[in-house]
Order: C-alpha cells, then structure tokens, then sequence
C-alpha cells in the first residue's frame, strides 16, 4: 500500500492553502466543492465540511486545496488539518468516487527548439512533475521510468523534468529532424498511459531541497535567502521558458560571489556565459547592491 506524505504549501490567497501529496490522488481530473452537497461523490471532502472553519474544497492530482472562513487563521490549524489528511489517505479511504474509464488520458506534446542547439524542449497540455529533476544517465534514472525508456534510444544524453515539459540534450551522432518525431511520440504515449513519471518517492525528497524550501533553512543567511528569492520570482521563470533551470548553490560573502547549478537546456548552452554575465549578474547587483560581485555556475 502507498504511504502518503502531505507537505503544506502556502498560495498567494492567505485564505487559500494547498496541502500537497507525493502520489496522485485523482485520475487526471480536478473538483471543486463548495459545500457537503456538492461533495456527494468525495468522501475526503465530505469529511472535511465538518470542520467549521472549511469554505471551500479543492482536489487535484497531486493536492487538496482548501478554503478557509475568517474564523480561524491557518497557522493554528494547518498541522492538525495536514495530519487528519495523512490518516485519511493512508487509511485507504477513496478521495473521490469517479467513473472507472479505459480511455487514455487526453495529451498532446510539442517539440520547441531551445537556445541550446544540442536541447529540444517537449511541452505537454498537463503537469507532469511537480518540480524539477535532472538526469545524466540511465542510473540516474532508477526512479523514472519516463526517463529510463528514454535513455533506452542511444542518442539520448541527459533528460531534465520541469513542471509540464521535458528537456532532452542529445548526441551529436543525430539530427533532431531525424529524432524529434519519435520522442514526441515515446513521451505522449507514456503520459497518455496515466504512468508516474517519477517515483513518489523521489518526488517527496526532490520537493524537501526545493529553493522554496530552503528558504525555511535556519542555518541560510539572509543573503542567500533574498538571492533564491530573486532566482526563483524573476529568473527561473525565463530559463524555464527556454527549457533550463537555475538553481541557488551558495553564497561566499567574502568574494560576494554567487554560485549557482544550471541544468536542462541551459547546462552547457554555447548562450549560458552570457545570460549569466549579462543576464542573471547584471539583475543581482541592481537589486542587492555591493552584496553581490560575481555570478558563476559550477558545472559549466
């Protein structure tokens, strides 16, 4: 039996707390419950209307989201309402009761090109991961099949996860015109199927290293944490967009250096020593000043 793991994640409405799970709860649908009578097919939401201060359920693949009255604050109450899911979930209890189907799910996948010619970016119609995953190689991959099938084709050299696409970096020895079809095909086939992409497992100890969870890091300097604050609000957003990753690594006050991973497209991209210098180093030292020196990215 699944053992499930809830980690509470804030959202921009302080009314509105998401409490996320590392399996999925739902077959790819989304529900919304306004009161006990709407939630007649969700026992979860069902138990959930006892509880005075609830206004509004929501379920999803990977979350419960859920809305408060003003009665409360959820600082005092989110701990015992995360460990009353816990139980719930790991009792086996059903979540919602939906349609039995043997259609596969409904995907499309698209190839878009990156500024790393050797990367192409496969974007998909639904989420897919709940944050970012890097593979090197086939025995990095032991925890995602996804990946693993992919490093099955031997012009494969690295994968990376993001939220709703995935990364491919290739061997020179083919031409995407060549390949681009066929791993088009593999990836909306393995999603079509409803497969995990990546083991619960890793998805709950990938989200534990998150930035964001850094962030909760007593031991992290207030440096580094305005500096993952800035990473994560302006610029992982557009090196998503460009297939990549940057990730927090350190901070030396000293040299006022920042040390950063980048991964996916932007690892090893002939662009990335620009849009670091020019970019990423340039934004730093606007916003925090003479904290900030120099911008580097240990692995290339």
């Amino acid at each position: 039996m699944k053992e499930f793991i809830i980690s509470v994640v804030p959202t921009n409405n302080p009314a509105i707390l998401k409490f996320e799970t590392n399996h999925f709860i739902t077959k790819n649908n989304n529900y919304e419950f306004k009161n006990i009578d709407d939630a007649k097919n969700s026992p979860l939401a069902q138990q959930l209307f006892y509880l005075p201060f609830i206004k509004t359920v929501y379920i999803s693949g990977n979350f419960i989201g859920l809305e408060r009255y003003n009665i409360v604050e959820w600082d005092d109450v989110k701990d015992s309402v995360a460990q009353q899911l816990v139980d719930y979930l790991n009792a086996g209890e059903p979540v919602v009761i939906e349609a039995e189907s043997t259609k596969k799910v409904a995907v499309t996948v698209y190839a878009e090109v990156t500024p790393n010619p050797s990367v192409m970016k496969f974007v998909a119609n639904k989420k897919i991961v709940p944050t970012t995953f890097e593979f090197k190689n086939i025995d990095d991959a032991k925890d995602s099949e996804l990946a693993k099938q992919l490093f099955m084709l031997p012009f494969v050299k690295e994968v990376f996860f993001d939220e709703n696409y995935v990364s491919i970096n290739k061997y020179d020895v083919a031409e995407w015109e060549e390949i681009t079809f066929e791993l088009r095909e593999k990836i909306r086939d393995f999603l079509a199927d409803g497969k995990e992409v990546v083991s619960a497992g890793s998805i709950q100890k990938q989200n534990t290293e998150a930035p964001k969870a850094k962030l909760q890091d007593e031991n992290l300097d207030d440096t580094s944490k305005q500096i993952i604050d800035i990473l994560e609000e302006y610029v992982k957003p557009a090196v998503a967009s460009d297939g990549g990753n940057i990730l927090f690594k350190s901070y030396e006050e000293d040299t006022k250096t920042v040390n950063v991973i980048l991964q996916g497209a932007c690892s090893g991209c002939p662009s990335s020593t620009f849009t670091l210098k020019n970019g990423i180093e340039t934004m730093l030292k606007n916003m925090m000043g003479d904290k900030v020196n120099e911008v580097v990215s240990i692995n290339g």
